[in-house]
């Protein structure tokens, strides 16, 4: 197949990968009686198809999400305090679209990690650009930049993405710098990217992550405007999970 004679040209178009179906095609173009407009169609969705793929690929890469936590994957019996349709209607990312924040708050361990990476598959799947860490990572990755001279380029990065999802903000105390990087995160994507923040303290708690009444008040009331504030109760998710798979390990040990 390397040796193609078809292979420099198509390398010269960097379509060189139409090469993994053109044989198959021509096969088909032939049992089928194709045109050669139909033949040439085919090959080009081919490329197209392989091309979106090979997209994708670089977007969750660079993404820093999960794509085996999906909501598919996410078992709402588990907790019925979350809503399956309400989070189903944020897959359609129109919340992206409209700018929109979505705030997770609930104790550990019942799903907003998981559901939070879900919605983020669901946006890479539609082409927008995702950043998904923990806040102190994010924050600590971003600093370690200044060092390297790479800082002005990893915060443009964090303020055009087209969704950033916080995990775990205001789980560990933060230094002065990553405080002031923080708030002008959540200011410059205010009303132009969306965020979605998760979070084991209760929404009255989050003042205390910035350490400071102006800057909580200012950055707080801008994450909070136009957005999703859903809270989890019940037990953990993990738990539940675990004690549901070491069952089914029982039955089937006794079976």
């Amino acid at each position: 197949m390397m040796t193609h004679p078809l292979l420099p040209k198509l390398r010269q178009l960097r379509l060189s990968t139409m090469l993994n179906t053109l044989e198959l095609r021509a096969e088909q173009a032939a049992q089928e009686d194709l045109s050669p407009l139909q033949f040439f169609a085919l090959l080009l969705d081919d490329e197209i198809e392989r091309r979106e793929h090979d997209a994708l690929s670089r977007r969750f890469k660079s993404s820093g999400c999960d794509p085996q936590k999906t909501l598919a994957h996410f078992d709402f019996s588990v907790n019925p305090s979350i809503s399956r349709s309400y989070l189903s209607d944020f897959a359609s990312c129109a919340y992206i679209q409209r700018h929109d924040n979505i705030l997770f708050c609930g104790p550990t361990g019942v799903g907003k990690t998981h559901l939070a990476n879900a919605l983020g598959v669901e946006a890479l799947k539609r082409g927008f650009r995702v950043i998904s860490k923990s806040t102190y990572r994010l924050l600590a990755d971003l600093n370690a930049a200044r060092a390297t001279g790479a800082y002005s380029r990893t915060l443009a990065a964090i303020l055009n993405s087209d969704l950033l999802i916080l995990d775990d903000f205001g789980l560990q105390t933060l230094p002065p710098s990553s405080i002031q990087d923080l708030y002008e995160i959540i200011c410059e994507r205010y009303e132009r990217h969306s965020m979605i923040v998760t979070s084991n303290r209760d929404f009255s708690e989050w003042a205390d992550v910035f350490n400071n009444d102006l800057l909580s008040s200012a950055a707080l009331d801008r994450l909070t405007h136009h957005a999703h504030a859903i809270t989890i109760t019940g037990n953990s998710y993990r738990q539940m999970s675990r004690r549901k798979e070491a069952l089914s390990r029982s039955k089937e040990l006794s079976d």
